[in-house]
C-alpha cells in the first residue's frame, strides 16, 4: 500500500515548536538531544507493511524546506523573531538524525538524535506520519472518516442547542486520523458551530490556510532539557525555564506549564514576579479541579486577583469534561480549553496514545515527572529515583 506525502509543509506542525526552538536557538544551541518514540496503548503491533510505508513517507519529509510564503507567515507572528526566521529558512529536517525498525514484539523502535534545535522539530511529523499510516493500514480509512463525521455532527449540535458553552482551540495534529481530516474537521466547526466555540489551532499550516489563530505555549521537553546543564540543580530547572521564556518573550506568549516536575515544585518558582510576568498556566495532568484550586489559591496568596489570568486546560479532554470544568472554574478565572484527539480522531475505534519523549540531553538522561505516575516515561531507572529524590528534598526543605 503506497500513501501520498503525509506532510507536505514545514508548517505542518505545533505552533509551540517555534516558541520553544526560537528559546533553544537564542539561549542553549549546544545541547544534543535523544527522542524516544512510546505506544502507551496495551497489545499494539506494526507491521513490515507498516514499517516500510513510515520510513518512506520520513524521506520524503526530510526532502521538505520551508517556502516564502510560509516563511512571511511566521514572520507575522509577532513574537517570532527575524534572525530565528532566517535560521528557518535555511533549515530542513535531516534524515540521518532518525532511526527506525521494529522489534520482535511488533512494537515500533524510532529515536531522534541530533542538535537540540533540530532534533525536537521532528516530534510531531512523525507522530502525523507514524498515526495516519497506522489506521491507514489497519482499517478500512473510508469508514473511519464517516464514522469521525458523525461524531463531529453530533459534537456540532451540542454546541448549537447549549449542552456545551466553552470555547476552545484544536490541539490534535499529533493523533490525527488524517491531514485531511484535520482540516475538513476545523472548517465544520468554523461554518457549523453558532456560537464560533473553536477560537484556534496549535496546527500553524492550518492557521495559516484557514485564518484562525494559532495557539501554543512550551511543552515539558522544554523544562527537561534544563536537565542536561550540569550548572543548573535538577529541583531547580522550572526556574531557569521560566526565567529564560520570560526573557524571550518579555511576557508575550505567557502560559507557563506546571507539571513537568510536579506542580508543587513549580509553584515553589512562581513567584509574585512570575505569576505577574505570565498570563497564565497550563494543566496536562493529575485532577483538574485539585489543580484549578491550587492554582488559584497559589494567585491569592499574592494578592493577585484570578479573574487577571487564564487556566488552560489540555489534559486528554473531552466536551463532558470540558463543559464540567468550565462550569466549575469560569466563575472564578479565565478559563481555556486544548483538545485534541477527541476531534482529531474520534472516529469509533481506539486512537493510540503516542509519545515521542527527549530523553537525554548532552548524554545525561532526562524526564518528566507530571502530576500522575503513569506519565513518566524514563530509559534510566536510577536518574529517574535520582529526580524523584532531588524533588522530594527541596519540596521537604522548601
Amino acid at each position: 500500500m503506497k500513501f501520498a506525502p503525509i506532510v507536505t509543509s514545514l508548517l505542518d506542525t505545533d505552533l509551540y515548536k517555534f516558541n520553544m526552538n526560537q528559546v533553544i536557538f537564542h539561549k542553549h544551541n549546544n545541547l544534543m538531544g535523544v527522542y524516544v518514540f512510546k505506544c502507551r496503548n496495551e497489545g499494539v503491533k506494526f507491521t513490515e507493511e507498516m514499517l516500510q510505508e513510515i520510513s518512506e513517507q520520513i524521506d520524503a519529509l526530510c526532502k521538505l524546506k520551508f517556502h516564502h510564503e510560509e516563511l512571511d507567515y511566521l514572520r507575522s507572528i509577532r513574537f517570532l523573531k527575524p534572525d530565528f526566521i532566517e535560521f528557518l529558512r535555511l533549515w530542513r529536517p535531516m534524515r540521518d538524525y532518525v532511526s527506525v525498525g521494529l522489534r520482535p514484539d511488533g512494537t515500533l523502535n524510532l529515536t531522534v538524535t541530533g542538535p537540540l534545535f533540530a532534533a525536537m522539530q521532528f516530534e510531531i511529523y512523525l507522530l502525523e506520519i507514524i498515526n495516519e499510516v497506522y489506521f491507514r493500514c489497519k482499517y478500512n480509512y473510508d469508514e473511519l472518516l464517516e464514522g469521525a463525521r458523525k461524531r463531529l455532527a453530533d459534537k456540532i449540535k451540542k454546541f448549537n442547542n447549549g449542552t456545551y458553552t466553552f470555547r476552545f482551540a484544536e490541539f490534535g495534529c499529533r493523533r490525527r486520523l488524517s491531514f485531511e481530516w484535520e482540516k475538513e474537521m476545523i472548517e465544520t466547526m468554523m461554518r457549523k458551530a453558532k456560537n464560533r466555540n473553536l477560537v484556534g489551532t496549535s496546527n500553524v499550516l492550518l492557521a495559516y490556510q484557514l485564518g484562525l489563530k494559532p495557539v501554543g505555549t512550551y511543552a515539558h521537553e522544554f523544562v527537561q532539557m534544563y536537565q542536561g546543564i550540569p550548572t543548573i540543580p535538577l529541583a531547580y530547572t522550572n526556574a531557569s525555564a521560566l526565567r529564560d521564556w520570560y526573557d524571550e518573550y518579555k511576557g508575550d506568549n505567557g502560559t507557563a506549564l506546571t507539571d513537568t516536575l510536579t506542580t508543587d515544585l513549580f509553584l515553589l518558582d512562581f513567584d509574585r514576579s512570575m505569576c505577574n510576568n505570565f498570563t497564565g498556566v497550563r494543566h496536562d495532568s493529575g485532577d483538574p479541579y485539585e489543580w484549578g484550586e491550587k492554582i488559584l489559591n497559589h494567585y491569592r496568596s499574592y494578592g493577585i486577583d484570578p479573574k487577571t489570568k487564564t487556566l488552560l486546560f489540555s489534559d486528554s479532554l473531552d466536551c463532558e469534561k470540558a463543559q464540567a470544568v468550565y462550569e466549575h472554574f469560569s466563575p472564578l478565572t479565565n478559563v481555556a480549553f486544548g483538545i485534541g484527539t477527541h476531534f482529531s480522531n474520534d472516529t469509533g475505534v481506539p486512537a493510540l496514545n503516542i509519545v515521542i519523549k527527549l530523553q537525554y540531553v548532552n548524554g545525561v538522561p532526562v524526564a518528566k515527572l507530571s502530576d500522575v505516575p503513569g506519565k513518566m516515561m524514563c530509559q534510566d531507572p536510577d536518574y529517574a529515583d535520582y529526580l524523584h529524590r532531588a524533588v522530594e528534598f527541596r519540596l521537604k526543605n522548601q
